[in-house]
């Protein structure tokens, strides 16, 4: 398992656009993808999971990735919220 804190920078926060965003690029890799944010911890791979661990911008998630591709996952997923989720 591979864990990195991340800031999200994107004005708006994980909402459905972003979160959808997080969502198609997690579901690219095999490896179980979840992030934690304050008590709640969520599934990468879903919608509604993101949704509901309502994430701020300036808010800082851990993010985890277990599985054979893990570290090409972290990458990835840490390079796409650092880069806005596309906002």
């Amino acid at each position: 398992m591979v864990c990195q804190k991340v800031v999200i920078k994107n004005p708006t926060g994980l909402h459905l656009r972003p979160a959808g965003i997080l969502c198609k690029e997690a579901i690219q890799f095999e490896s179980l993808i979840t992030f934690s944010f304050r008590e709640s911890t969520a599934n990468a791979k879903s919608v509604l999971s993101v949704l509901g661990a309502c994430v701020k911008s300036g808010d800082e998630i851990e993010i985890f990735c277990e599985g054979p591709d893990e570290q090409k996952a972290l990458s990835a997923i840490v390079k796409i919220i650092e880069d806005g989720l596309g906002e």
